[in-house]
């Protein structure tokens, strides 16, 4: 029996996360989702949020943007259009790609940037929740 889990999550310009870990914590569409080794196999949708890394008592967390996750006994495989570990978010940044979104959907925009625009909001917003959250 297995008591750890390959956790891969990828994005389209890299491979951001690939340990094993004993659990894993995921926003899921239903939900936050707490994966063991030894899951039933499942794929479902993965939601902006926080991923958290168990390892040895250990916590790491990540923010997540969209994506889908494939889950099985031994490994669970996220692809996502964004992946930060906390560590590496700039909140400054952040901030200020949270700012210029915001101000972009007051202007007239098309529907295609509108979509691009909310996405990046929700980007920055789901870093900054992550950067803060790791202060408590």
């Amino acid at each position: 029996m297995a008591n750890t889990l390959k956790l891969e999550i990828v994005t389209p310009e890299a491979r951001i996360y690939s340990e094993d870990v004993d659990m894993v914590t995921l926003p899921g569409v239903e939900g936050e989702m707490g994966i063991f080794p030894m899951h039933i196999p499942l794929m479902t949708q993965v939601v902006h949020g926080e991923i958290i890394a168990r390892k040895g008592g250990q916590e790491q967390c990540l923010a997540v943007g969209e994506g889908f996750v494939e889950i099985t006994g031994e490994r669970v495989a996220i692809l996502t259009d964004m992946a930060i570990r906390a560590d590496d978010i700039d909140e400054a940044r952040a901030e200020e790609a949270r700012k210029r979104a915001e101000a972009r959907l007051g202007e007239k925009i098309g529907e295609e940037e509108m979509a691009s625009v909310q996405a990046a909001l929700m980007h920055s917003l789901t870093q900054l929740n992550v950067k803060r959250r790791q202060r408590r």
